[in-house]
């Protein structure tokens, strides 16, 4: 088992335990409202969405087109020679 798999389950065991240990039922002010709800269900709704927002930005983005950079479509296309005869003696 990879560590990062690991970690991640001994993560969300942890997050289990805290959150099934809460569950008695707190104020809670938001803005200028003011509610009653159970602490398991307002962490747990917090740990979704931290979860959400942790894979939406560690995920890996498209590459960006930037005008003016080409591309070359076939990798397999030789590359332009660029060395002088000169150059190519003193390497040989």
């Amino acid at each position: 088992m990879r560590i990062k798999t690991m970690i991640i389950i001994i993560v969300t065991v942890l997050l289990t335990i805290v959150i099934m240990q809460n569950t008695d039922t707190v104020p809670f002010k938001f803005l200028f409202a003011k509610f009653y709800a159970s602490k398991l269900s307002v962490m747990l709704i917090v740990a979704v969405v931290s979860f959400i927002v942790g894979v939406m930005v560690g995920r890996p983005g498209r590459p960006k087109y930037i005008p003016g950079q080409v591309q070359d479509a076939d990798p397999n296309k030789k590359q332009p020679d660029t060395l002088s005869d000169e150059d190519r003696e003193y390497i040989s």
